[in-house]
């Protein structure tokens, strides 16, 4: 069986993932650089969301390794909070993966406030907090639902404040124009002496050690050796200074991050496409998660829109079902379809396929469910049998109203496409993403502005067809 496993990964390249913050980008990058040393092609799936994301895929293949810390692979993934690294590379081993040795530094999450705000009301540590409730603490999603972030902090100090959840990297924009107090960080951020921040001193000793690691799928260790080995001789080799350095580089002085890994390595920089370059690679795959998902949705929805109309007890069933996905969070069905169809773009078509099951059902339905009487029973009595009746009378008067239907499924999928650049699918989402991490305007306009222009386009294409796609006879039909 493992002779079948390898055979069949045979000729793919090593797939390293990073979570959506930029020390595990550049992590990812570094990774990318060794295997280029190592003449092993590898593909850098870059920001693919949170932890839990990563290690799904991870898991499951999806992706053969991706950058981790120690204190969240012992709290919140292995659930071993008191286990050493001995104990961890051992539960691993039961899951077919493996760990690299730490890499040098400890990043591990801390609370910060800026200088003049702590030193006004006399802060220096956690504990210190409890004596203000009042402070607006502004706290990274993924850190408001972790097993090692606030619910249990809250409960270790006593804190009384209430914690709204917000991106990281906006965390910092909020510190500084005053809209929040206190902010989560990672100890190696460099936004810490950019924005003179205080970290406060964790004086209950709550957050664990987050030693900074590669966990990788113990089957590549038999197709890509030289490129595991080399990975795992990175241990002891990145400081804390040198990391929060390369952070700096990237989220300071805007180098991409693959540029900075390479210069980390000794390495000359990598060609980077140019921004017409990338727009247009971004566009194919944004038009691939679209037009692949709508054309899989006509296929089932149009059916099933014509079965509600002529089956109304049982179409109000259909109508129903098709509501409720519409209905379910547009991230959580992306991320529910990973289990299925893994990283990339078929979980995503996956996900947009369901979006697209309801506007185009309730349109087939409503249009049909619309003729005139007297219309359908005129194509009856001229003997008409019912085939043909749906075919050249029904669908034809429904058609401006069907076409309706797509016209929307199309336009909400351009926009929900940009999700899927969290779980690997690219598209224009992933400028966006970027851009947000890194607080580069121009980055999120290169993907928001193309995302706007396409669903424009999408909708006066489908505005066209509506005005064509119905004969004139039967137009004048209809309104009469």
């Amino acid at each position: 069986m493992a002779t079948l496993v390898l055979s069949a990964h045979a000729g793919e390249p090593v797939r390293i993932g990073s979570k959506n913050f930029t020390e595990s980008v550049l992590l990812g990058e570094i990774a990318v650089g060794v295997g280029r040393a190592e003449g092993v092609e590898v593909e850098h799936r870059r920001q693919l969301g949170g932890t839990r994301i990563l290690w799904r895929a991870l898991q499951e293949g999806s992706i053969d390794a991706y950058p981790e810390y120690t204190g969240t692979l012992a709290r919140e993934l292995l659930r071993m909070p008191d286990a050493d690294i001995d104990a961890l590379e051992a539960a691993l081993a039961e899951r077919g993966l493996r760990m690299t040795g730490p890499l040098g530094f400890d990043n591990t999450y801390a609370l910060g406030m800026r200088a003049d705000r702590a030193l006004e009301l006399d802060i220096d540590r956690i504990s210190a907090l409890a004596s203000h409730p009042g402070l607006v603490l502004g706290l990274s999603n993924e850190f408001m639902q972790r097993e090692d972030g606030w619910p249990g902090l809250r409960e270790a100090y006593g804190l009384p404040q209430s914690a709204n959840g917000l991106d990281h990297d906006l965390a910092y924009r909020g510190l500084e124009s005053g809209s929040v107090d206190v902010i989560d960080l990672y100890s190696t951020d460099a936004e810490i002496a950019h924005y003179n921040l205080v970290v406060l001193d964790d004086d209950r000793r709550y957050f664990p050690s987050y030693q900074a690691v590669y966990l990788y799928r113990a089957d590549v260790d038999a197709r890509a050796p030289q490129w595991s080995a080399a990975l795992s001789a990175l241990a002891g080799t990145i400081d804390a200074p040198s990391m929060r350095a390369m952070n700096a580089e990237v989220k300071l002085e805007r180098r991409p991050e693959a540029a900075v890994a390479a210069a980390w390595l000794g390495q000359a920089a990598p060609v980077s496409r140019g921004r017409l370059s990338r727009i247009a690679r971004r566009t194919l795959e944004h038009l691939g998660l679209v037009g692949v998902s709508l054309g899989m949705a006509l296929v089932v929805a149009l059916p099933l829109g014509v079965f509600a109309a002529r089956r109304p007890k049982a179409g109000q069933v259909v109508l129903s079902l098709t509501g409720v996905l519409q209905t379910l969070p547009s991230l959580a069905v992306f991320v529910f379809m990973i289990p299925l169809f893994g990283i990339g773009a078929a979980p995503a078509i996956a996900a947009l396929f369901l979006y697209s099951l309801l506007p185009i059902v309730r349109n087939t339905h409503a249009g049909l469910a619309g003729i005139p009487r007297d219309l359908r029973e005129t194509a009856a009595a001229i003997g008409l049998p019912p085939r043909t009746r749906l075919w050249r009378v029904e669908l034809p008067l429904a058609a401006g109203t069907i076409l309706a239907g797509i016209k929307t499924a199309a336009v909400i999928n351009v926009g929900t496409a940009t999700l899927g650049a969290l779980i690997g699918a690219g598209g224009y989402g992933q400028p966006i993403l970027a851009g947000i991490r890194l607080d580069d305007i121009g980055l999120i306009l290169e993907g928001a502005i193309p995302a706007a222009l396409m669903a424009l386009a999408v909708q006066g294409l489908f505005e066209v067809l509506e005005r064509r796609v119905t004969p004139r006879g039967l137009r004048l039909a209809a309104r009469s």
